[in-house]
């Protein structure tokens, strides 16, 4: 079965970049379609970025669009966020997901990582 460990994430000023790392293990990454989702304090898991199994497309939530960066690296087994010019509004625990259903992540087939802490203050 696949294991997701993230990593990365810590506590920053406002304006500062900070990537975060996902380490598949179990299974070979090139399998799973990945994604990034996060859970701001109080509030509901929502979607931030999602990479297709080949690697070929990105989508993201429109708040991070141009600011964040989804991608992977099959050769390490591992999948990365890189953020640039964080804001409070993107503190939040953040999940790795994978899906090993399609070419293209579905929220409702993924598994789940542990998460990382982002804490971004001003």
């Amino acid at each position: 079965q696949v294991q997701l460990v993230e990593s990365g994430g810590r506590s920053v000023e406002a304006g500062a970049s900070l990537t975060l790392s996902c380490a598949v293990r179990g299974r070979t990454i090139r399998s799973y379609a990945m994604g990034w989702f996060r859970q701001p304090p109080g509030k509901e898991r929502e979607f931030v970025a999602a990479i297709t199994r080949t690697g070929g497309n990105t989508n993201y939530k429109e708040a991070v669009n141009g600011r964040f960066r989804i991608y992977r690296d099959d050769a390490k087994n591992s999948m990365y966020l890189q953020m640039n010019s964080l804001t409070p509004d993107d503190t939040a625990v953040y999940y790795c997901a994978a899906d090993g259903s399609s070419n293209v992540l579905r929220p409702t087939r993924v598994t789940w990582g542990q998460g990382t802490q982002v804490t971004v203050s001003l």
